[in-house]
Protein backbone atom coordinates (compact mmCIF):
# COMPACT_ATOMS: atom_id res chain seq x y z
CA UNK A 1 0.00 0.00 0.00
CA UNK A 2 1.39 3.37 -1.29
CA UNK A 3 1.28 5.84 2.21
CA UNK A 4 2.30 9.67 2.36
CA UNK A 5 6.41 10.36 3.32
CA UNK A 6 6.37 10.30 6.95
CA UNK A 7 6.72 13.36 9.32
CA UNK A 8 10.18 12.46 11.94
CA UNK A 9 9.59 14.85 14.64
CA UNK A 10 13.63 13.35 16.05
CA UNK A 11 15.93 13.32 13.84
CA UNK A 12 19.89 13.28 15.78
CA UNK A 13 21.77 13.03 12.36
CA UNK A 14 22.36 10.33 9.27
CA UNK A 15 24.91 8.88 8.34
CA UNK A 16 27.99 9.42 9.94
CA UNK A 17 26.49 13.47 10.27
CA UNK A 18 26.14 14.46 13.96
CA UNK A 19 23.73 17.81 14.47
CA UNK A 20 25.12 17.60 18.04
CA UNK A 21 28.67 17.64 16.70
CA UNK A 22 31.20 20.72 17.72
CA UNK A 23 32.51 19.23 14.31
CA UNK A 24 29.43 19.62 12.07
CA UNK A 25 29.84 22.05 9.11
CA UNK A 26 26.84 23.70 6.67
CA UNK A 27 27.51 20.77 3.71
CA UNK A 28 27.62 18.23 6.21
CA UNK A 29 24.41 19.27 7.61
CA UNK A 30 22.70 19.31 4.32
CA UNK A 31 24.23 16.29 2.84
CA UNK A 32 22.52 14.54 6.15
CA UNK A 33 19.28 16.40 5.69
CA UNK A 34 19.17 15.71 1.85
CA UNK A 35 19.52 12.29 2.50
CA UNK A 36 17.23 11.90 5.42
CA UNK A 37 14.55 13.08 2.94
CA UNK A 38 15.73 11.04 0.15
CA UNK A 39 15.15 8.23 2.42
CA UNK A 40 11.33 8.12 2.61
CA UNK A 41 10.91 11.39 4.39
CA UNK A 42 8.59 14.42 3.56
CA UNK A 43 9.98 16.44 6.57
CA UNK A 44 11.56 16.35 9.51
CA UNK A 45 12.95 18.32 13.02
CA UNK A 46 16.57 18.32 13.27
CA UNK A 47 16.95 17.55 17.10
CA UNK A 48 20.51 18.56 18.89
CA UNK A 49 20.82 16.41 22.14
CA UNK A 50 22.06 18.32 25.57
CA UNK A 51 25.55 20.14 24.59
CA UNK A 52 27.56 22.49 26.00
CA UNK A 53 26.51 26.26 25.26
CA UNK A 54 29.39 26.61 22.89
CA UNK A 55 28.07 23.32 20.72
CA UNK A 56 24.54 25.10 20.95
CA UNK A 57 26.06 28.54 19.41
CA UNK A 58 27.72 27.10 17.06
CA UNK A 59 25.61 24.41 15.43
CA UNK A 60 21.81 26.39 15.72
CA UNK A 61 23.01 29.30 13.34
CA UNK A 62 24.31 26.54 11.12
CA UNK A 63 20.64 24.38 11.32
CA UNK A 64 18.42 27.01 11.01
CA UNK A 65 20.26 28.72 7.91
CA UNK A 66 19.38 25.95 5.68
CA UNK A 67 15.87 25.73 7.36
CA UNK A 68 15.38 29.16 5.77
CA UNK A 69 17.09 28.12 2.38
CA UNK A 70 14.74 27.82 -0.39
CA UNK A 71 15.75 24.35 -0.93
CA UNK A 72 14.82 22.88 2.89
CA UNK A 73 11.50 25.47 2.84
CA UNK A 74 8.22 23.30 4.03
CA UNK A 75 11.07 20.14 4.41
CA UNK A 76 12.96 20.86 7.68
CA UNK A 77 10.02 22.31 10.07
CA UNK A 78 12.22 23.52 12.87
CA UNK A 79 14.51 22.37 15.42
CA UNK A 80 13.47 19.78 18.31
CA UNK A 81 15.97 20.56 21.13
CA UNK A 82 16.07 17.48 23.43
CA UNK A 83 17.75 18.39 27.01
CA UNK A 84 19.49 20.03 28.23
CA UNK A 85 16.65 20.00 30.87
CA UNK A 86 16.18 16.75 31.56
CA UNK A 87 17.09 14.37 34.57
CA UNK A 88 20.67 13.13 35.44
CA UNK A 89 19.91 10.32 36.87
CA UNK A 90 21.27 7.13 35.41
CA UNK A 91 18.95 5.61 32.84
CA UNK A 92 16.41 8.38 32.54
CA UNK A 93 19.30 10.89 31.28
CA UNK A 94 19.75 7.72 28.98
CA UNK A 95 22.71 8.75 26.53
CA UNK A 96 23.31 11.98 27.33
CA UNK A 97 26.18 13.40 28.85
CA UNK A 98 25.00 14.43 32.57
CA UNK A 99 28.38 17.06 32.24
CA UNK A 100 26.14 19.24 30.32
CA UNK A 101 22.79 18.65 31.94
CA UNK A 102 21.27 22.08 33.01
CA UNK A 103 18.46 22.37 35.56
CA UNK A 104 15.33 24.39 33.92
CA UNK A 105 16.64 27.84 32.71
CA UNK A 106 14.02 30.72 30.67
CA UNK A 107 17.14 33.28 30.37
CA UNK A 108 19.17 30.03 28.33
CA UNK A 109 15.66 28.91 26.71
CA UNK A 110 15.57 32.69 25.28
CA UNK A 111 19.54 32.33 24.19
CA UNK A 112 18.38 28.90 22.30
CA UNK A 113 15.83 30.23 20.76
CA UNK A 114 18.10 33.67 19.39
CA UNK A 115 20.81 31.33 18.39
CA UNK A 116 18.34 29.21 16.32
CA UNK A 117 16.85 32.22 14.72
CA UNK A 118 13.38 31.11 16.57
CA UNK A 119 13.47 28.03 14.36
CA UNK A 120 12.61 26.07 17.59
CA UNK A 121 9.67 24.06 17.32
CA UNK A 122 10.18 21.30 19.92
CA UNK A 123 11.72 21.40 23.36
CA UNK A 124 11.87 18.19 25.31
CA UNK A 125 12.08 18.12 28.74
CA UNK A 126 11.79 16.25 32.34
CA UNK A 127 8.59 17.03 34.27
CA UNK A 128 9.95 16.50 37.80
CA UNK A 129 12.86 19.23 37.93
CA UNK A 130 11.78 22.87 39.80
CA UNK A 131 11.37 25.27 37.29
CA UNK A 132 10.04 23.21 35.49
CA UNK A 133 6.59 24.39 34.75
CA UNK A 134 7.88 27.59 34.62
CA UNK A 135 10.17 26.53 31.94
CA UNK A 136 6.84 24.86 30.12
CA UNK A 137 4.95 28.08 30.52
CA UNK A 138 7.61 30.03 28.98
CA UNK A 139 8.10 27.86 25.92
CA UNK A 140 4.35 27.34 25.02
CA UNK A 141 3.96 31.11 24.92
CA UNK A 142 6.59 31.32 22.43
CA UNK A 143 4.64 28.30 20.63
CA UNK A 144 7.13 26.02 21.30
CA UNK A 145 5.47 22.41 21.34
CA UNK A 146 6.91 20.86 25.25
CA UNK A 147 7.60 17.72 25.21
CA UNK A 148 8.23 15.61 28.69
CA UNK A 149 10.94 12.70 28.97
CA UNK A 150 14.07 11.47 29.73
CA UNK A 151 12.39 12.03 33.50
CA UNK A 152 11.38 10.30 36.81
CA UNK A 153 8.28 12.00 37.03
CA UNK A 154 4.75 11.35 38.64
CA UNK A 155 1.78 11.34 37.69
CA UNK A 156 1.34 15.01 39.57
CA UNK A 157 4.12 16.02 37.79
CA UNK A 158 2.91 15.44 34.48
CA UNK A 159 -0.37 16.96 35.27
CA UNK A 160 1.42 20.38 36.63
CA UNK A 161 3.43 20.37 33.59
CA UNK A 162 0.48 19.92 31.22
CA UNK A 163 -1.33 22.62 32.98
CA UNK A 164 1.71 24.95 32.00
CA UNK A 165 1.42 23.76 28.02
CA UNK A 166 3.12 20.49 27.78
CA UNK A 167 1.35 18.57 24.97
CA UNK A 168 3.34 15.32 24.63
CA UNK A 169 5.65 12.63 25.50
CA UNK A 170 9.19 12.13 23.91
CA UNK A 171 9.55 8.10 22.70
CA UNK A 172 7.60 6.60 25.78
CA UNK A 173 8.81 4.20 27.41
CA UNK A 174 12.64 5.18 26.86
CA UNK A 175 14.83 6.99 28.56
CA UNK A 176 13.94 5.84 31.99
CA UNK A 177 15.93 3.13 34.05
CA UNK A 178 15.57 -0.72 33.23
CA UNK A 179 14.45 -0.65 37.27
CA UNK A 180 11.81 1.73 38.28
CA UNK A 181 9.02 1.97 41.39
CA UNK A 182 6.54 -0.70 40.31
CA UNK A 183 3.39 1.83 39.89
CA UNK A 184 5.21 5.48 40.68
CA UNK A 185 6.72 5.84 37.75
CA UNK A 186 6.92 8.21 34.00
CA UNK A 187 5.35 5.20 32.02
CA UNK A 188 2.12 4.63 33.82
CA UNK A 189 1.91 8.25 34.52
CA UNK A 190 2.75 8.99 30.97
CA UNK A 191 -0.09 6.37 29.11
CA UNK A 192 -2.86 7.93 31.64
CA UNK A 193 -2.51 11.43 31.44
CA UNK A 194 -4.76 11.65 28.26
CA UNK A 195 -3.60 15.35 27.21
CA UNK A 196 -0.16 14.06 26.66
CA UNK A 197 0.20 13.14 23.40
CA UNK A 198 2.81 9.91 23.22
CA UNK A 199 5.84 10.06 20.44
CA UNK A 200 7.23 6.06 20.13
CA UNK A 201 10.16 4.18 18.57
CA UNK A 202 9.09 1.15 16.78
CA UNK A 203 12.56 0.33 15.39
CA UNK A 204 12.24 -2.97 16.79
CA UNK A 205 14.95 -2.43 19.51
CA UNK A 206 13.56 0.00 21.78
CA UNK A 207 10.19 -1.31 22.35
CA UNK A 208 8.94 -4.85 22.22
CA UNK A 209 5.35 -5.19 20.88
CA UNK A 210 3.68 -5.96 24.04
CA UNK A 211 4.98 -2.14 25.59
CA UNK A 212 3.80 -1.03 21.63
CA UNK A 213 0.37 -2.51 21.58
CA UNK A 214 -0.15 -1.15 25.17
CA UNK A 215 0.90 1.96 24.42
CA UNK A 216 -1.38 2.62 21.02
CA UNK A 217 -4.58 0.99 22.46
CA UNK A 218 -4.24 2.89 25.78
CA UNK A 219 -3.58 6.26 24.03
CA UNK A 220 -5.60 5.08 20.98
CA UNK A 221 -3.95 5.79 17.31
CA UNK A 222 -5.34 9.60 17.28
CA UNK A 223 -2.91 10.53 20.29
CA UNK A 224 0.38 8.62 19.33
CA UNK A 225 3.02 9.58 16.98
CA UNK A 226 5.44 7.30 15.28
CA UNK A 227 9.32 8.74 15.59
CA UNK A 228 12.93 7.23 14.59
CA UNK A 229 15.11 8.83 16.91
CA UNK A 230 17.63 8.16 14.21
CA UNK A 231 20.86 8.00 15.80
CA UNK A 232 23.84 9.67 13.60
CA UNK A 233 25.02 6.42 12.65
CA UNK A 234 21.62 5.69 11.21
CA UNK A 235 22.08 4.50 7.41
CA UNK A 236 25.70 3.12 8.55
CA UNK A 237 27.02 -0.29 7.77
CA UNK A 238 27.06 -2.88 10.84
CA UNK A 239 30.42 -2.08 12.98
CA UNK A 240 31.85 -0.20 15.85
CA UNK A 241 31.82 3.45 15.74
CA UNK A 242 32.49 6.12 18.63
CA UNK A 243 29.06 8.76 18.59
CA UNK A 244 27.79 10.95 21.42
CA UNK A 245 31.00 10.78 23.03
CA UNK A 246 31.35 6.65 23.69
CA UNK A 247 32.08 3.77 21.99
CA UNK A 248 28.93 1.87 20.39
CA UNK A 249 28.09 -0.96 18.22
CA UNK A 250 25.95 -1.22 15.36
CA UNK A 251 25.38 -4.93 14.78
CA UNK A 252 23.69 -6.70 12.04
CA UNK A 253 20.14 -6.28 13.29
CA UNK A 254 20.72 -3.24 13.56
CA UNK A 255 20.97 -3.09 17.44
CA UNK A 256 23.01 0.23 18.11
CA UNK A 257 23.91 -0.02 21.57
CA UNK A 258 26.83 0.92 24.11
CA UNK A 259 28.29 -2.35 24.97
CA UNK A 260 29.67 -1.25 28.48
CA UNK A 261 26.57 -0.53 29.90
CA UNK A 262 24.32 -2.69 26.79
CA UNK A 263 22.16 0.29 26.63
CA UNK A 264 20.88 1.75 23.56
CA UNK A 265 22.29 4.85 22.00
CA UNK A 266 19.62 6.18 19.79
CA UNK A 267 18.58 4.36 16.56
CA UNK A 268 19.94 3.01 13.64
CA UNK A 269 16.66 3.13 11.48
CA UNK A 270 14.81 5.53 8.98
CA UNK A 271 11.02 6.66 10.31
CA UNK A 272 9.84 4.23 7.20
CA UNK A 273 11.62 1.65 8.63
CA UNK A 274 10.19 2.08 11.65
CA UNK A 275 6.78 2.59 10.27
CA UNK A 276 7.44 -1.20 8.09
CA UNK A 277 8.68 -2.66 11.38
CA UNK A 278 5.42 -1.84 13.14
CA UNK A 279 3.24 -2.73 9.98
CA UNK A 280 4.85 -6.20 10.40
CA UNK A 281 3.36 -6.47 13.84
CA UNK A 282 -0.19 -6.10 12.65
CA UNK A 283 -1.14 -3.68 15.49
CA UNK A 284 -2.84 -1.18 13.69
CA UNK A 285 -4.11 -0.24 10.30
CA UNK A 286 -2.84 1.36 7.45
CA UNK A 287 -4.98 4.31 8.05
CA UNK A 288 -3.91 4.29 11.87
CA UNK A 289 -0.03 4.25 10.95
CA UNK A 290 -0.56 6.76 8.51
CA UNK A 291 -2.04 9.04 10.89
CA UNK A 292 0.44 8.22 13.61
CA UNK A 293 3.43 8.92 10.86
CA UNK A 294 1.91 12.04 9.00
CA UNK A 295 -0.99 14.02 10.40
CA UNK A 296 -0.53 13.48 13.96
CA UNK A 297 2.99 14.83 14.07
CA UNK A 298 1.15 18.09 11.91
CA UNK A 299 -1.07 18.36 14.02
CA UNK A 300 1.46 18.68 16.92
CA UNK A 301 3.22 21.11 14.90
CA UNK A 302 0.21 23.50 14.03
CA UNK A 303 1.05 22.45 10.88
CA UNK A 304 -1.33 22.71 7.46
CA UNK A 305 -0.82 19.68 5.51
CA UNK A 306 -1.62 21.37 2.31
CA UNK A 307 1.40 23.85 3.10
CA UNK A 308 4.16 21.04 2.80
CA UNK A 309 5.55 20.47 -0.50
CA UNK A 310 4.11 17.16 -2.67
CA UNK A 311 6.27 14.34 -2.19
CA UNK A 312 6.35 11.04 -3.43
CA UNK A 313 4.37 8.50 -1.59
CA UNK A 314 5.93 5.59 0.02
CA UNK A 315 5.00 1.92 0.04
CA UNK A 316 3.76 0.77 3.34
CA UNK A 317 5.49 -2.93 3.66
CA UNK A 318 6.03 -5.74 6.23
CA UNK A 319 9.81 -6.37 7.30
Amino acid sequence: MKIPAPIDLQVNGYNGVDFSSLDLTENDFIRASRQMLQAGTTAFLPTMITSPAEVYKRNLPIIARAINSDEFRNRLLGIHIEGPFISPKDGARGAHNPDWIRKPDSALLAQLIDWADNQIKMITIAAELDGAADLCACAAEKNIVVSLGHQMARAEDLQELVDAGARALTHLGNGVPAVIPRHENPVWAGLANDRLTAMIITDGHHLPPSVIKTIIRTKTPAHCILVSDASPLAGMPPGTYETLGQKVVLDPSGRLYNPKGNHLVGSSATLLQCISHLASLKLATSDQIVNMAFYNPLKLLNIDPDTLPEANPVYLGEE
